[in-house]
């Protein structure tokens, strides 16, 4: 699998991808892969293949070298990441630990909860990053400095 994740923790890093069985944590979700000598096909439905309904979409492409995006939590909204062709790194933290997942295939996703700040980086050239959310835009949702992060995950424990 070239889907990686390095986990920090306290001036600690070692590999390591989040198992599907943890609740309401970031992780790497395999899709389906129907595989057909005249080309794969990768599916996913929506409660089914990932933990939430799909009410937007939007992609990232022509990212300039060295560009860093993202940088922002939400407050409700979930997402489901997909490299669809190239790849890059998602950096997610959950006030804790800080985890990068590299994705680099597009039968496999990264799926980020609710109040997990993260930044999308490393874009190879011409990569296409796919994000699946399960709210529609709405701004208020959005945090934008890691500080006020910090302290909306306080006020949740």
């Amino acid at each position: 699998m070239n889907v990686k994740g390095t986990l920090e923790r306290r001036g600690e890093t070692r590999a390591g991808v989040t198992g599907p069985e943890e609740k309401n944590v970031p992780r790497i979700i395999k899709l389906p892969k129907i595989h057909d000598p005249r080309g794969n096909l990768t599916f996913l439905e929506g409660g089914d293949h990932i933990p939430f309904r799909v009410k937007r979409a939007f992609w990232v492409y022509d990212v300039p070298g060295g560009e860093t995006r993202g940088g922002h939590a939400k407050r409700r909204m979930e997402e489901f990441i997909i490299a669809l062709t190239g790849s890059f790194d998602v950096l997610v933290d959950d006030g804790a630990t800080k985890v990068t997942y590299t994705l680099n295939r597009s039968y496999y996703g990264l799926y980020v909860p609710n109040l997990v700040w993260r930044e999308t980086l490393n874009f190879s050239t011409n990569s296409v990053a796919l994000f699946l959310a399960s709210r529609p835009y709405e701004p208020e949702d959005y945090i934008y400095h890691y500080e006020d992060y910090l302290r909306e995950k306080r006020e949740e424990q």
